[in-house]
């Protein structure tokens, strides 16, 4: 607390008394950078103020010059391991996560970003009681998205959460290309929102963002495309495009997290499987060079995708909805509005832009009618699942 108390005095001025009537001793969180505690203002507004520890800014360049001479010691040690990109990510990440004012402003963007969304919840920052080293945001309280007992007691229906979640990150990776890279399961809350009752995903930690660019997204775009489609030509040109090489086929399984026959059939149409989960934890031992190799070959930009596609689907397997068709008809219609929308900034006439608008739509149409045919198909068999159990009872 003397810490905490020290860099509030030096950062905002005041002594913690002046600006909080009560602040919790023990922090809701604590990482690496910071921990955030529970506080109450004097107007009676509960926040939560996230402090930075004193002596991370002076350290974390020293730890990045250790981890930079390890990892050349690994990469002298073992040729096929080669590990610079990790450093040189860290020497650019690092600066920006160890300023909350980023943070806070990265914060705004997204609400601002994905405000059609109403079951995202973003917290409102508190800008005269934040500086670099302070956060001082709304206080909201929730459930880890991984804590299947806070769903059951709440009565969060797991498949419609898991859904949401892969809206909102399509929506930044496809529409946008700007991407909230540390989804994990601390940074993503549930809760049931206080007035309509209707169950809220509240995004927290915003201080690390991956800005793509419009070639590498639109590549980007097309290559999930071809996965989806199981479009093997595609699939190929446009991951050499995004650095895969012949590497390629590793790529689209490193992507995805299935495996290449899932991949040549369409990651669509082939459910996921326990045996090919295992499958594929037993392959990536094998190909640790040739993962290292790839990992060096792609545009620095996929690093963090490769990051988030992870966290994500880490949460899908504890909700126990990977195996849900719905990710995949999110992506696909995020990437047909985001092509269409690229090839309308590029049409030099009103009849291509107007014709544009129309495959967009047709496309967009056909894809509502596949999904209302999947959810018809799934009533009808859990229909006769019921019918069939209260026939067998």
């Amino acid at each position: 607390m003397e810490e905490i108390q020290q860099v509030i005095r030096e950062d905002l001025g005041k002594e913690m008394s002046e600006l909080f009537v009560s602040f919790e001793e023990t922090p809701q969180g604590a990482a690496s950078l910071a921990q955030v505690h529970k506080a109450v203002l004097h107007d009676g507004r509960t926040v939560a103020v996230k402090v930075q520890h004193p002596k991370v800014q002076r350290q974390s360049s020293k730890d990045i010059l250790v981890m930079e001479v390890l990892v050349r010691a690994v990469h002298w040690l073992f040729p096929d391991f080669a590990f610079m990109w990790l450093v040189e990510e860290a020497k650019k990440n690092m600066p920006l996560e160890l300023d909350f004012l980023n943070e806070g402003h990265n914060a705004e963007t997204v609400a601002n970003m994905l405000s059609h969304f109403p079951f995202l919840k973003i917290p409102i920052i508190h800008w005269d009681l934040s500086t670099k080293r302070i956060l001082t945001m709304e206080f909201a309280e929730g459930g880890q998205i991984n804590d299947k007992d806070y769903m059951k007691k709440h009565s969060v229906n797991v498949n419609e959460l898991s859904e949401n979640l892969g809206k909102l990150y399509s929506e930044m990776i496809f529409v946008h290309g700007f991407v909230h890279c540390d989804p994990h399961p601390g940074n993503v809350l549930v809760r049931k929102c206080p007035k309509s009752k209707k169950t809220e995903i509240v995004l927290l930690d915003h201080g690390l963002y991956q800005v793509l660019q419009p070639n590498f997204r639109m590549d980007y775009c097309r290559l999930w495309q071809a996965l989806i489609k199981g479009d093997m030509s595609g699939l190929e040109r446009y991951s050499r495009k995004l650095g895969a090489g012949d590497l390629y086929p590793l790529f689209a399984c490193v992507l995805t997290a299935r495996s290449w026959t899932s991949v040549n059939a369409g990651i669509s149409s082939v459910p996921v499987t326990h045996s090919e989960d295992i499958e594929i934890r037993t392959n990536a031992s094998l190909y640790l060079p040739q993962i290292s190799e790839l990992l060096n070959r792609v545009p620095r930009q996929m690093l963090l995708l490769l990051k988030t596609n992870d966290l994500l689907r880490g949460i899908e397997t504890t909700l126990e909805t990977r195996a849900s068709s719905s990710s995949f008809i999110n992506i696909s219609r995020c990437c047909i509005r985001s092509v269409a929308r690229h090839k309308r900034s590029k049409a030099q006439s009103m009849k291509r832009r107007l014709q544009i608008k129309l495959e967009e739509s047709l496309n967009l149409w056909r894809l509502d009618i596949y999904e209302l045919v999947l959810w018809v198909k799934s009533s009808i068999v859990v229909h006769w699942l019921t019918t069939l159990l209260a026939f067998l009872h």
